[in-house]
């Protein structure tokens, strides 16, 4: 087995990169299995055959949860939130997600020799539970949530649609926790210097991707657009929780697309260890391999 094939199927370590003037760094929190004929129903038994080295020794999808911390100077942003301090053994009911733990962002943040209190902003991709989770949830010893002096940057349609997200195990206690430090952000609206909105809906009504440039250089952060790197290869494949898989269809394309361009780095999020790639022309197609 290659140390790729190893990466796909273990959870992400931190990971960082400088991107110009920005030091980009994945925070880890947790790692959820994705069992794969229910989250990529449009894969048949020939796929995930062709496509083993993606699945661990379960079967699984290994997704790891996280977020992003991008550093200017002394000025820090945050991307997504993690899941928090939860776990979730398997249901073997649940065709889609298996076992599932977080509550490791706080600590790899220090790692980084970063506090919660040092983010000026999270600005989120969309309103999942394994995306918001240290923004609602209280820090250690605290009454507030940890991000509790961030401002919390969501795509305008996420936020005014919120109520949909009750369909995700969203509650009406989260959003209100999250309320008085909520702000929407425009499509193509700068929320950090260097990083730009980029609204990509499909997987929820207001899916926010993000693209960061410095030094000539640009990075793309894609959210749940993509969920595993096998998608790089098979854009075709939506995710069975997709509000519109016709939507996120056409913008994992156009995503993949954009990463095959030069000075060009992707983000995934969920893409095992992993997380930081390109994307590189092959005789089969596009492939993701990672830089850091």
């Amino acid at each position: 087995m290659s140390t790729f094939e190893e990466r796909l199927r273990r959870t992400s370590l931190i990971r960082s990169l400088q991107l110009g003037d920005l030091k980009i760094s994945y925070v880890p929190d947790g790692v959820v299995a994705l069992k794969p004929y229910g989250w990529l129903p449009a894969a048949t038994e020939q796929d995930w055959q062709d496509n083993a080295a993606y699945l661990d020794d379960d079967g699984n999808l290994v997704a790891t949860i996280g977020g992003l911390l991008i550093e200017y100077g002394e000025r820090a942003l945050m991307i997504d939130a993690g899941v928090g301090p939860v776990s979730m053994p398997d249901d073997p009911g649940n065709e889609r997600i298996g076992a599932l733990r977080g509550g490791d962002l706080l600590g790899n943040l220090a790692e980084l020799g970063r506090t919660p209190e040092d983010i000026e902003a999270v600005a989120f991709t969309h309103l999942h539970p394994d995306h918001l989770g240290w923004a609602h949830h209280l820090a250690p010893g605290s009454d507030r949530p940890a991000f509790g002096r961030a401002a919390y940057l969501f795509g305008e349609p996420e936020w005014t649609q919120r109520h949909l997200s009750a369909v995700n195990d969203i509650t009406g206690e989260m959003l209100a926790t999250m309320e008085p430090q909520a702000r929407t952000v425009a499509d193509g609206e700068e929320v950090f210097p260097g990083v730009r909105a980029m609204f990509t809906p499909g997987h929820t009504v207001g899916h926010v991707s993000y693209t960061i440039s410095s030094g000539g250089q640009r990075l793309i952060v894609f959210g749940d657009a993509l969920h595993s790197a096998v998608q790089i290869r098979h854009p075709e494949w939506s995710a069975g929780v997709d509000v519109d898989s016709v939507e996120s269809t056409v913008h994992r394309r156009r995503l993949v697309k954009e990463l095959q361009r030069p000075g060009t780095i992707g983000f995934g999020g969920h893409f095992a260890d992993v997380v930081f790639g390109r994307v590189h022309d092959t005789a089969d197609g596009p492939d993701w391999r990672p830089v850091v």
